[in-house]
């Protein structure tokens, strides 16, 4: 190796504290290269049934993938949605509540009343769990096979969630990948910083400083400026309905304008694992 490379792979290799200790071949490979030989960031080799049972989104995926077993087929509405029954008896495991719900200013009728129940159904569908067919839904082969392995089917559920499945569907955010690409490097900020409960703005700005681009998506207004509709797009999509979801980490939910905190429980460092590149 000459002088030049040498220096390049120096520079490559060092932790830098923009990255907070990442170096840049991490960084890149965390970004473009998630769960790769070389990322950073790896799944846990064994997780724990138990840990499964405390993570409420999978557990939403996985009792609509039996319900599904169990009905042979479930018949769609004409729009293409879960029917109400089906709706009832998810939501009333009470894994993900809603708060319009459950304080009685809104009804559970539709689908689209619980986003985490129409989410888990989206998921199944993009990892080929279930398919559809004549206005009926049923499980797939794959999904069969899934249910029966169940760190195998949450690897997929997370995975899928993470990286396939469109986050900004469920705001009105700009329809771009905000918070959502480079998610590894919050749940990477949340291994080394998350055990001290902390402002979600802290992570926001971390996310911030390495993928500024997305901050000219938002435009000045009379209510708040591009930077606070950025934190305020981050906290929702990183943690209300991602790590929170995954019972990652347990967020305050204050009025608006107020600042949130934000702490990782046990089950994170049960599912993710920090790994430094070998030399």
């Amino acid at each position: 190796m000459n002088e030049i490379d040498q220096k390049i792979y120096e520079y490559n290799n060092k932790p830098d504290d923009r990255f907070s200790g990442l170096s840049p071949y991490e960084l890149h490979e965390l970004i473009h290269l998630p769960f790769r030989v070389e990322c950073p960031i790896q799944l846990q080799n064994e997780i724990d049934s138990k840990i499964l049972d405390k993570i409420p989104f999978f557990k939403i995926c996985e009792e609509f993938l039996k319900i599904l077993q169990r009905e042979k087929f479930i018949k769609l509405t004409p729009l293409g949605a879960l029917p109400k029954k089906i709706i009832v008896e998810l939501y009333s495991y009470k894994y993900i509540t809603d708060h319009m719900i459950e304080s009685g200013i809104s009804k559970l009728s539709r689908e689209q009343d619980s986003i985490a129940i129409q989410n888990a159904k989206f998921v199944c569908e993009i990892a080929k769990l279930t398919k559809k067919r004549e206005g009926k839904l049923s499980l797939t082969k794959i999904g069969e096979k899934q249910l029966v392995d169940r760190q195998s089917l949450f690897r997929l559920i997370l995975t899928t969630f993470s990286f396939d499945f469109n986050w900004a569907i469920n705001d009105g955010y700009p329809d771009e990948p905000i918070a959502q690409y480079g998610n590894l490097y919050t749940i990477y900020c949340l291994l080394k910083f998350g055990k001290t409960e902390k402002p979600t703005q802290f992570y926001a700005d971390k996310y911030l400083q390495i993928f500024e681009k997305f901050l000219p998506l938002f435009n000045d207004s009379l209510h708040s400026k591009p930077e606070q509709q950025f934190s305020n797009c981050f906290e929702i999509r990183s943690f209300y309905r991602f790590t929170d979801w995954f019972g990652f980490t347990q967020t305050t939910d204050k009025k608006y304008g107020e600042i949130n905190n934000t702490k990782t429980t046990e089950i994170l460092d049960k599912v993710y694992k920090f790994t430094h590149k070998k030399e």
